[in-house]
């Protein structure tokens, strides 16, 4: 029998509802008949629904790290909660007898097995190609380079062209003074900031949003955090076109289209093919990351969730952050993630370019439990001394393109009450204020909470690190408590 955890139902499930709801068909003894192939590759089993026939589900573990499920109710979730109940069924235990994999399985694996071996022929080696198939494919590959090139030119011109377009709002805004916008010149602006999108720029696009979205906002209540945030925008936004337009430029005067190892390319709004990014040298290999935390929030100017998941790496202490987006018009297609209670072994993955906290991605992964000896790994990366860090800290969070915050893990003596309120105290004695970031969750006042006051007290926290902006200084959110044995979260 293959063995599975709950944690890996969990991470495959489109959404929560569905794991609780497949949970359930396999507690109230749902499945009328459970079948596996004597390979341990096929789970099979018959569930009672609600239509006039059982419904057939299967799970299809012919690729190992990419289950495949299918069943035959017409839920359009993948996994539907049959699918996750049979997992729940195999969680427990259950009795499957052995059976042959029909043979629309077997037909469906060898339709995938086919489109995998022409993906394998045109990435023969030149060295296995005869002289007729090299010629062929040196044709085919130069026309398919031309007509990329031509493509890449065409779109990095329309970008230039709409960069005027953003300097233009930039310098309008700015000449009329942030507070003294009128409801008619807003809608101006966002007509001007719609037209964006006909260049190839939903970064600049989703800036120029969010800026008067704070500017509106500042219009109806005053708040000066409204006022502040659209500066630290305009900032980002003008430090973005700038930028921008002296990498376009140059890719073109150097006829350098292709794609390079440049955060900006992201910036402008392109979207990262995970194979893009192994070929400009990003790919890591065979790693193992620990979830440290987890949390979702709504961007506005950009319509959609994003789940974000911070992430080390137990091999050398890196700190990754990995994004889920939502759009709004397809929430129903894309799946929501959740916390990662255990660590993701993942065979391939990559990282993209860019300062901080740097993103990572993957596909397909094994989830294995946590353990002590995982913690203590985590552990052992943490500093003990702000003032060697801090710096460092500084000079990141003051570049206009970077995240405004920089999470770490610091080794700590307690975390004490004052008068500011929560001081965390290093094991060398500096010490920070703990606060709460404006774009985050607050979690400091949750310390008066823990149901453990040891935890206090010889521990490593998550902080994410960032400038206060009234009180003029480095302050550090409390985000995860990690002890010998166990991740404590504030934010998940």
């Amino acid at each position: 029998m293959k063995e599975i955890t709950e944690q890996q139902i969990l991470a495959l499930a489109p959404n929560p509802a569905a794991a609780a709801n497949g949970k359930k068909i396999s507690q109230k003894g749902g499945f009328v008949k459970l079948e596996r192939s004597a390979d341990d590759t096929l789970y099979m089993g018959e569930c009672a629904g609600s239509g006039k026939s059982n419904y057939i589900t299967s799970a299809d573990y012919i690729d190992e790290a990419n289950p495949v499920f299918r069943c035959s109710c017409p839920s359009r979730q993948f996994p539907c909660k049959h699918s996750l109940g049979l997992l729940y069924e195999m969680l427990a235990n259950k009795e499957f007898g052995i059976c042959e994999i029909p043979e629309d399985i077997q037909r469906k694996r060898e339709k995938k097995q086919v489109r995998d071996n022409k993906a394998q022929e045109a990435a023969k080696p030149e060295s296995e190609m005869t002289e007729e198939e090299k010629q062929k494919a040196e044709k085919k590959k130069a026309a398919a380079a031309k007509t990329a090139k031509n493509a890449k030119i065409k779109k990095l011109k329309s970008q230039l062209e709409g960069l005027d377009l953003v300097d233009k709002v930039i310098s309008e805004l700015m000449a009329a003074g942030l507070g003294t916008i009128g409801g008619a010149s807003l809608k101006t602006y966002q007509q001007l900031v719609k037209q964006m999108g006909d260049y190839y720029l939903p970064g600049p696009q989703r800036l120029c949003n969010q800026l008067l979205i704070e500017i509106t906002a500042f219009q109806k209540d005053n708040d000066e955090q409204h006022y502040d945030n659209a500066i630290d925008v305009l900032k980002k936004l003008w430090a973005l076109s700038k930028k921008s337009r002296q990498y376009i430029e140059e890719k073109i005067e150097n006829d350098a289209v292709a794609l390079d190892d440049n955060m900006l390319y992201e910036e402008l709004g392109g979207i990262w093919k995970l194979t893009e990014l192994e070929t400009i040298g990003r790919g890591k290999k065979d790693i193992s990351l620990a979830q440290l935390s987890f949390w979702v929030d709504y961007d506005e100017a950009g319509k959609q969730h994003i789940d974000t998941g911070c992430w080390m790496d137990l091999s050398d202490g890196e700190i990754y952050m990995n994004y889920n987006y939502r759009p709004l018009k397809s929430l129903k297609y894309i799946k929501q993630e959740d916390s990662v209670f255990g660590v993701a072994e993942i065979p391939n993955a990559a990282t993209y370019p860019g300062d901080g906290n740097l993103r990572i991605r993957w596909d397909g992964a094994q989830i294995r439990e946590l353990k002590a000896e995982d913690c203590a790994k985590i552990r052992s990366f943490a500093f003990d001394s702000i003032n060697s860090e801090a710096k460092a800290i500084k000079n990141i969070l003051k570049n206009a393109m970077a995240q405004p915050m920089l999470l770490k893990l610091v080794a700590y003596d307690k975390i004490a009450k004052s008068e500011e309120g929560f001081v965390l105290v290093t094991k060398s004695g500096d010490t920070i204020l703990l606060g709460d970031m404006p774009q985050l969750e607050e979690t400091t006042t949750r310390i008066e909470i823990l149901p453990d006051r040891a935890l206090l007290n010889n521990q490593v926290l998550l902080a994410a690190f960032y400038y206060d902006r009234t009180s003029r200084r480095l302050l550090a959110q409390p985000l995860s408590i990690i002890t010998e044995n166990q991740i404590v979260r504030l934010l998940y």
